[in-house]
C-alpha cells in the first residue's frame, strides 16, 4: 500500500514546500504554512474506451447571444457588462464591513422573480433576516437561507431546489469533509471554488462568491480563485466616507474599466446616479490650492476636486502625503515643477488629497494635480470657473489624452466656463461652444491660464 503525501502550502500566495519552513520565500510572509496531506495518484492507461474525444472546428462552433439577467441594479449592471450571464462564477471582495453581504441582500432583493439561494456561513439565518428587514425587505419570498459551511450538504440543497442564483458568503468559510485542512485554507478555497464553478457551468447558474481581503487590500486565498472565476469585483471605499465604488478588476463578459458608485445609508446602498454633481457638493470657491478636474471611469466622465497644501517643512526631510492620487506619480509631478517652473518646493511640505474618497489612476489629471501644488505655494486661488485636464510628460509639455469629448460635454453640463485641454487635443476635436476651450502644450502656459 502507497503512503500518502505530504506537503505545506502557503495560506499566503499557495507556495508549496516539500517541508515546513517559517518563512515563506515567494511573499517573504511569516508562519503561513499548513500541513496537507494527499492520496498518490498513480499515471494509468485506460484500455477499450469506445469513444473518442475530438476537436471541433473553429468554423463548427455556432454563435450563440445569451440573455443576460437584469438585476434592477442599474451601478451594478453597468461594472458586470449589462447583467448577469448565465453559468457565470463572480468573486467579490472587499475590507470588512464595506458593505459586501448588504449590496448581496440587495441584489437577491431586487431579483424578485428569481429564486435566490443566499448561503451563510459567518452568520445565522436570524441575522440575515434582520438586515433584509433594515433593508425594507419585509417578504421577500423569492429569497431561501442556508446556514451551513459544509459544501458536499450545500450541493445536495442546489440539487433538491435548483435556484436562479446563490450567494456563497463567504468562500473562505466553506469546506469539503474529504480534506483534512482546516475552511480557509488554501487547498479547501481552491477545492471550493473549483466545484462551485464545475456547478455553475454545468447547470447555467450564476454564482456570487463572497471574499476576504488581507490587510494590503488583495482577496485572501491562493491566486488561483482569481483565475478561476469569470468576474472579479472590487467592493472599495474609505471608513470615513458614505460613498462606496464597486469595480471590476476581472471580467470575462464586459469592460474592466466601469465602475459604479453608491452610498451608505441606513437603509442600504443608494446608487449615486450624477457622481460629479455629489463629489463637488461640498466645494469651497475662493481657496487656494483646489482644482476641478475631468477624470474618465470606464465610460463614465467624473468631476472631482483635488487639493494640495505646501506649507514650509519644520523637519530636515520635507514630507510628500498623498491620498487618492499614487504617490510616485506626485514626486515626478513634483520634479518637473521644480526643474521646469522654477519653483522651489524642496523645503516645502506637500499635501495632496483627492476629495469624496475616490481614487485616481489616471494620467489625465496631472495637470489639475500640478495646478493645485502651484496654487497653494503662490497661495492664489486656481479660477472656480475652469476644469484643467491633461498629462504632464517629464519635459514640462502637456501630452494627449484620450475621450476628450465626454469630459468638455461634463463640464458644461456642470456650468463650468472654461476647460484647459492639451493642445494637440484640438486637433482631432470641433468645439461645439457650449464651453471655452483653451489649449496648452507646456506646463507653464497652463498655470498661467489658470492661476494668472
Amino acid at each position: 500500500m502507497s503512503k500518502n503525501l505530504t506537503k505545506y502550502v502557503c495560506q499566503s500566495c499557495g507556495y508549496v514546500s516539500p517541508r515546513w519552513i517559517g518563512k515563506c520565500p515567494n511573499c517573504s510572509e511569516w508562519n503561513t504554512f499548513v500541513e496537507e496531506v494527499s492520496a498518490p495518484v498513480r499515471a494509468s492507461r485506460k484500455t477499450g474506451v469506445t469513444s473518442k474525444i475530438e476537436p471541433v472546428s473553429f468554423d463548427q462552433i455556432e454563435k450563440e447571444d445569451v440573455p443576460r439577467i437584469k438585476t434592477m441594479l442599474n451601478e451594478f449592471d453597468r461594472v458586470l457588462g449589462g447583467g448577469l450571464v448565465p453559468g457565470s462564477l463572480v468573486l467579490l471582495g472587499g475590507d470588512p464591513g464595506i458593505g459586501k453581504s448588504t449590496l448581496m441582500m440587495q441584489l437577491a432583493i431586487a431579483l424578485k422573480d428569481q429564486a435566490v439561494l443566499y448561503v451563510t456561513g459567518e452568520e445565522s439565518v436570524r441575522q440575515i433576516k434582520l438586515r433584509a428587514e433594515r433593508l425594507n425587505a419585509i417578504s421577500a419570498k423569492n429569497i431561501l437561507l442556508l446556514a451551513e459551511t459544509n459544501l458536499d450538504l450545500i450541493l445536495d440543497v442546489i440539487d433538491s431546489g435548483t435556484p436562479d442564483l446563490v450567494i456563497v458568503d463567504s468562500i473562505q468559510t466553506m469546506f469539503r469533509p474529504g480534506l483534512e485542512s482546516a475552511p480557509g485554507s488554501v487547498s479547501q478555497v481552491r477545492e471550493s471554488a473549483a466545484l462551485l464553478l464545475r456547478l455553475a457551468k454545468t447547470r447555467g447558474i450564476p454564482i456570487f462568491l463572497v471574499g476576504h481581503v488581507t490587510k494590503e487590500g488583495a482577496i485572501a486565498g491562493p491566486k488561483v480563485i482569481e483565475h478561476m472565476v469569470d468576474t472579479v469585483l472590487q467592493f472599495e471605499g474609505e471608513a470615513h466616507y458614505a460613498y462606496r465604488i464597486l469595480r471590476a478588476l476581472k471580467n470575462r463578459f464586459g469592460s474592466t474599466n466601469e465602475i459604479g458608485i453608491f452610498e451608505m445609508h441606513d437603509t442600504g446602498l443608494r446608487e449615486v446616479l450624477n457622481p460629479s454633481e455629489i463629489f463637488l457638493s461640498e466645494r469651497n470657491y475662493g481657496t487656494s490650492g483646489s482644482t476641478v478636474v475631468a477624470s474618465i471611469e470606464g465610460s463614465r466622465p467624473i468631476l472631482v476636486e483635488v487639493q494640495a497644501l505646501v506649507t514650509p517643512t519644520n523637519y530636515g526631510m520635507p514630507q510628500r502625503t498623498s491620498t487618492g492620487f499614487d504617490y510616485r506619480r506626485l514626486a515626478l509631478l513634483l520634479a518637473v515643477l521644480e526643474k521646469r517652473v522654477g519653483m522651489n518646493l524642496g523645503q516645502q511640505d506637500v499635501f495632496v488629497n483627492v476629495a469624496g474618497g475616490i481614487r485616481i489612476d489616471e494620467p489625465a489629471v496631472d495637470l489639475g494635480i500640478a495646478a493645485s501644488i502651484a496654487s497653494s505655494l503662490r497661495d492664489i486661488p486656481v479660477d472656480s470657473s475652469s476644469v484643467a485636464v491633461g498629462e504632464i510628460g517629464l519635459g514640462g509639455e502637456i501630452r494627449t489624452i484620450g475621450q476628450i469629448e465626454k469630459r468638455v460635454h461634463e463640464a458644461a453640463k456642470l456650468g463650468f466656463k472654461r476647460i484647459i485641454v492639451p493642445q494637440h487635443n484640438l486637433k482631432t476635436f470641433k468645439p461645439n461652444g457650449e464651453i471655452e476651450i483653451i489649449g496648452v502644450d507646456r506646463i507653464e502656459k497652463a498655470i498661467e491660464a489658470l492661476i494668472g
